[in-house]
């Protein structure tokens, strides 16, 4: 009796049906048993999977999942904005970082166009909660090293509008990516206006990357929901506030007595992180439960 040869690995493409397995043994193409579709589970780019005779037969558990392009086990979201054509959108901006805080994910922020407009005002209110912003100038290397450190080891995904500078920033991290600025490689297994399909390229220096759409005001949704209730958990720099409020049940976007607004009102949480939170708490007020599901 000839035994089942046992693989593990990493998947790096999904198409089709068909799964791309980045495995010790080299790059597999294979299937999923049948009994992950009758369960509602999907395999996904990031998913550490076990092959048995060439079929994906067991999933790991995930640390974080994102439903549109499906990405698993991200370690960190790197957000690239510009700080000039198109200008930083911050409450855009706060929307996908309260999503990398509510699953799990390390927000990592990249402004761009530092050669056409002074990015530092964006970089310190990030610098001043705790989460990394760095500002790429590519006439200094360092800047692009600090980048590239960033991602070694790790699985990442780039998000940012469409002329932020994303295939610019991944040409300089690694050049054997040859993407056309403009237009979102092939490489990276999309075109255009492909959504749907997400991939994984290992970098030289180390880590995985994925490339994800130009995000817009209209598509946030597409990878969770926050219920109000949740919201003032995704902006970390409340933490230490949020048990210190006069109201338990309190909102922290106006209430007498809040020690939230207090610290906006002090100048220790930065007030346009606070018109964010503000903004995206009455949108989630507006939620239907059937959205919620």
């Amino acid at each position: 009796m000839v035994s089942a040869e046992t693989k593990s690995g990493i998947i790096i493409k999904c198409f089709g049906g068909l799964y791309t397995v980045e495995s010790p043994d080299g790059i597999l193409e294979c299937k999923a048993r049948g009994v992950f579709r009758a369960k509602g589970i999907n395999p996904a780019v990031g998913d550490s999977v076990t092959l048995t005779d060439g079929i994906i037969t067991e999933i790991g558990e995930r640390r974080n999942y994102i439903v549109r392009p499906p990405l698993a086990n991200l370690d960190q979201l790197l957000f690239v904005v510009s700080t000039v054509s198109p200008a930083p959108n911050q409450l855009l901006l706060d929307k996908f970082i309260a999503i990398a805080e509510y699953k799990g994910i390390e927000p990592v922020v990249i402004i761009t166009k530092t050669d056409l407009c002074d990015g530092s005002a964006v970089r310190e209110v990030y610098d001043k909660i705790g989460i990394k912003a760095i500002e790429v100038d590519y006439s200094n290397e360092r800047t692009v090293e600090s980048v590239r450190e960033l991602l070694s080891g790790k699985i990442s995904a780039f998000a940012g509008n469409s002329g932020a500078g994303k295939s610019t920033l991944l040409n300089a991290i690694d050049p054997s990516l040859d993407l056309e600025t403009g237009e979102i490689s092939r490489k990276l297994g999309r075109g255009r206006h492909t959504t749907r399909h997400a991939v994984l390229y290992k970098l030289d220096s180390g880590g995985y990357i994925a490339d994800t759409p130009g995000f817009s005001a209209f598509e946030t949704n597409r990878y969770d929901i926050i219920r109000k209730e949740e919201l003032a958990g995704c902006f970390r720099e409340f933490a230490e506030y949020i048990d210190k409020c006069r109201f338990r049940d309190c909102s922290h976007t106006c209430e007498k007595g809040c020690a939230v607004v207090g610290a906006v009102e002090q100048g220790i949480i930065p007030k346009v992180r606070h018109e964010s939170y503000c903004a995206m708490y009455e949108e989630a007020k507006q939620l239907k439960e059937w959205e919620l599901k």
